[in-house]
């Protein structure tokens, strides 16, 4: 029997991009392969994403163009799975007409067998029943680049005012430390020399396993590990960010000195109707902490404008801190106003206008702010993860200071050829708002 090819659509975070994976390396290998290209599959997943409303409408964009290849390619099964297919199971089902199943986010173990089902009976499937599911251990990862993802945790039990991911992903749910070591060491042996971990909380690791906070002990067992260059951290929420923590992303030296710190505002009054775990002067006092401890630490945050009641004092508060506290990296999303959410009820929920007049203004002010920060690097040298050629002697890669996809990127002028994921000492030369131009260490001199 010939084997029947199958290609996922990725859409969202990159959480989604590891369930993706984790899809892929599932499968059966004895019954499918993987399709390089759209045109080619039997069998398309989606993998959709439903945080906002800009990615709900993405992802329901992308679910009427991949029925096309159904309707006049060689699809046999479209089937939907990640947070909106979660979200919106039967409504999807009820609408779309060419879907054939719907996994939800703790189901995407049983990718073999809905296929499976589909073949033996024909009907609509839909399994969304296992959002408190664990992690779906000792699964054989197909895809070895430079950089990994490695999720260390799912769910989140802070119950965020703005937010549906507990009803989508259900409650915190650490991995045993071991499991992932184990995975770690298998990557690395595959060539992957960059970990990036992620989960929806990475702060609140191990606390409901091991009974305390316990990221700091992972990042001190993972940096014994041989081969690995860099291990980055992303989705540290600042409540439970510990001296520890700050301890062991010091002293490890394969713990790139970068933190992801989602800190969603600065004034009181929006944080408390937020139902975030901090105030103002914990968060000043983190990243004053950070910045005292490691000198050259790297801070990536991101911010909501137009919360329900958010006033032009509670925005001018956030203006002004960010103007202050210098962030390398931020991001601004306008508030969601999200079904199922306490803050979709909320009294005095701003206009869409303001809201996006908020975002450009913290933009602008950002871009200045980036700007003088990328300035300062020049003359400085930094290791690059070579990522790829983009022709004209220029080859693009990233420094600690960048996070893969989200962040800016190394341009490098040689003439010499540089291996695709090799790490090159790059001497800064010249620099954009958000990325940096440089050249190799061995040929600045010349």
């Amino acid at each position: 029997m010939n084997k029947r090819s199958v290609y996922i659509v990725t859409l969202g975070c990159s959480k989604n991009e590891l369930d993706s994976e984790l899809m892929l390396s599932i499968l059966d290998q004895n019954n499918y392969i993987i399709a390089k290209e759209l045109e080619e599959a039997n069998i398309i997943i989606i993998n959709t994403c439903g945080f906002i409303e800009s990615a709900k409408e993405e992802s329901i964009e992308t679910i009427w163009e991949m029925t096309e290849y159904k309707e006049k390619g060689q699809c046999e099964y479209l089937l939907l799975a990640g947070c909106l297919a979660q979200r919106y199971s039967k409504e999807l089902m009820d609408e779309i007409e060419d879907i054939d199943a719907i996994i939800g986010t703790g189901n995407i173990k049983n990718i073999n067998e809905t296929i499976k089902e589909l073949d033996h009976n024909k009907n609509k499937i839909i399994k969304v029943d296992n959002i408190d599911d664990f992690y779906p251990e000792n699964v054989k990862r197909i895809n070895f680049n430079a950089s990994a993802y490695v999720r260390i945790s799912e769910g989140c039990n802070n119950h965020c005012t703005y937010c549906i991911i507990p009803k989508l992903r259900g409650k915190h749910r650490s991995r045993k430390m071991e499991d992932i070591i184990n995975e770690v060491e298998l990557l690395t042996k595959n060539g992957v020399k960059e970990i990036v971990l992620i989960a929806q909380n990475t702060s609140d690791y191990g606390i409901d396993l091991y009974g305390e906070y316990s990221l700091y002990k992972l990042l001190d067992k993972l940096n014994d590990i041989d081969g690995i260059q860099w291990i980055r951290i992303l989705y540290l929420y600042p409540d439970n960010f510990s001296d520890k923590l700050i301890k062991s992303i010091k002293n490890n030296d394969k713990i790139v000195k970068y933190v992801d710190i989602p800190l969603q505002h600065i004034s009181n009054n929006i944080l408390k109707k937020m139902n975030r775990k901090t105030t103002k002067s914990d968060i000043i006092d983190l990243i004053d902490n950070l910045r005292r401890e490691i000198p050259n630490i790297v801070i990536r945050t991101t911010f909501i404008v137009g919360f329900p009641g958010e006033t032009e004092n509670d925005f001018n508060d956030l203006y002004t801190f960010i103007r202050e506290a210098k962030f390398d990296r931020l991001g601004v999303f306008t508030y969601s106003q999200e079904e199922d959410t306490p803050a979709y009820n909320m009294t005095n929920q701003i206009d869409e206008n303001i809201k996006e007049e908020r975002r450009d203004k913290i933009m602008e002010l950002q871009k200045c702010i980036s700007e003088d920060i990328m300035m300062s690097k020049v003359g400085n040298i930094y290791d690059v993860l070579i990522e790829e050629y983009s022709g004209d002697n220029i080859y693009v890669g990233r420094s600690y200071m960048d996070s893969p996809e989200i962040d800016g990127v190394v341009y490098v002028n040689t003439k010499n050829t540089i291996d695709i994921d090799e790490f090159v000492k790059v001497k800064v030369s010249e620099y954009l708002e958000y990325d940096l131009i440089g050249v190799l260490v061995d040929e600045s001199s010349k």
